[in-house]
């Protein structure tokens, strides 16, 4: 029986003690926790600068820069990530505990790959390339939502186990 199953009396849990000993053991964690809120500050200021080239046609530059450097932030998240799910659950994506959070990162990724290539081929306007970029930060933003309600589940279940 999987640890993480809930029996009648226990709530499900996020991780085994195996898991979670891993996890808090892991450089990777630490790196996930220095990444994820340096991605967010990214993203916030991408989004004014990406507002106000759509509002006033002016800033494309600033903006465009903007939107590559958080995908590249995307991109080391997710690598980073990857290693540490291999480290923590024993493979490096769509493990139990995070599959649906991996399965709507790749949403992400898709979004803001398509945003790249829309940049590198030209095949989209600039406006068109600034509301794909919108709708890539709209699928960051439920998919970080997932991250944090994982997180505070995570911290609710090591409160119990303390």
């Amino acid at each position: 029986m999987d640890p993480r199953t809930p029996n009648r009396k226990e709530p499900l849990r996020l991780y085994t003690p195996e898991e979670r000993t891993r996890r808090d053991n892991t450089i990777w964690t630490l790196i996930q926790g220095v990444l994820a809120p340096l991605q967010f500050l990214v993203f916030a200021v991408s989004v004014v600068l990406v507002a106000r080239y759509l509002w006033t046609g002016e800033g494309y530059m600033a903006a465009t820069i903007s939107i590559v450097v958080k995908t590249l932030f995307l991109y080391a998240i997710m690598i980073t990530g990857a290693i540490w799910e291999k480290i923590v659950f024993g493979q490096y994506l769509f493990a139990k505990a995070f599959f649906w959070e991996d399965v709507f990162s790749f949403v992400v990724i898709a979004l803001h790959t398509a945003y790249i290539w829309a940049l590198l081929t030209g095949s989209l306007s600039p406006v068109d390339q600034m509301w794909l970029a919108l709708a890539a930060y709209v699928a960051y933003v439920i998919n970080a939502g997932q991250f944090l309600l994982k997180l505070r589940m995570a911290r609710l279940e090591g409160e119990a186990v303390v």
